[in-house]
């Protein structure tokens, strides 16, 4: 497969449509755990975060679109950081009792926030660390993606994405996804997200300061795309 250029498409993805307790939007967002492990985003947002802050773990993060927070969980886990606090952002308060609880057992204070996630980066809380976002950009528009933008550079110091890469080879196998098994939902919703997701420096064209930030963009593992935005100093 020749790796030519995909013009990105933003197109709405079924889940979005369905309310949170609808068992469809279940059984998706339980594909979707199986999908990133398949991907290795816990692995590889667990790995940029060591590198962004490799002599001391940060103390507060923020995951924007967070959904059930079961990504986040498996990279703390990965991480094996200690006394933090995570505020899961998500219009939906999905996070598990016992998610939770393994978020406690580890020592991460964690705190759902059901809010749009353009809202609360109006007024978040203060001493945010880390911004951090898995599977979720791709939902935007490049205008809607530089508001974010703005607003996450006044927010934190560190800013980390891994998302879907815009590729033929990763659209091919976007449609093999009823291999591992995955409903229907999941297999039309994951071809939406890699038309819709990134590649080469595009993320980094829509980030608004170049002059005080470090910024990193590059694929990651086979699937996925990584971009990174530290400030310097």
């Amino acid at each position: 497969m020749r790796n030519t250029t995909i013009e990105r498409v933003v197109e709405p993805e079924l889940i979005d449509a369905l309310p949170a307790t609808d068992p469809l939007a279940i059984r998706t967002r339980r594909d979707l755990r199986r999908v990133n492990a398949w991907m290795g985003n816990p692995k590889i947002m667990a790995r940029a975060l060591r590198q962004a802050f490799p002599r001391n773990p940060p103390g507060r993060i923020a995951e924007i679109g967070a959904g059930d927070g079961e990504l986040l969980l498996r990279v703390a886990r990965l991480l094996k950081w200690s006394n933090l606090k995570a505020t899961l952002v998500d219009r939906h308060d999905l996070l598990r009792p016992e998610s939770r609880a393994q978020f406690g057992q580890m020592g991460w204070e964690v705190r759902p926030v059901k809010s749009d996630v353009f809202d609360w980066l109006q007024k978040p809380p203060a001493g945010m660390d880390a911004i951090a976002a898995n599977l979720f950009l791709h939902h935007f528009t490049n205008e809607r993606l530089r508001e974010l933008f703005r607003a996450a550079a006044r927010t934190a110091r560190v800013f980390i994405a891994v998302e879907p890469r815009r590729t033929p080879p990763c659209l091919f196998f976007s449609r093999l996804l009823w291999f591992i098994g995955c409903h229907p939902v999941t297999r039309h919703d994951a071809v939406v997200s890699v038309q819709a997701g990134f590649d080469g420096r595009e993320l980094s064209a829509l980030w608004p300061d170049n002059a005080d930030w470090d910024l990193t963009e590059q694929p990651a593992r086979f699937a996925s795309h990584l971009f990174v935005a530290q400030r310097r100093g």
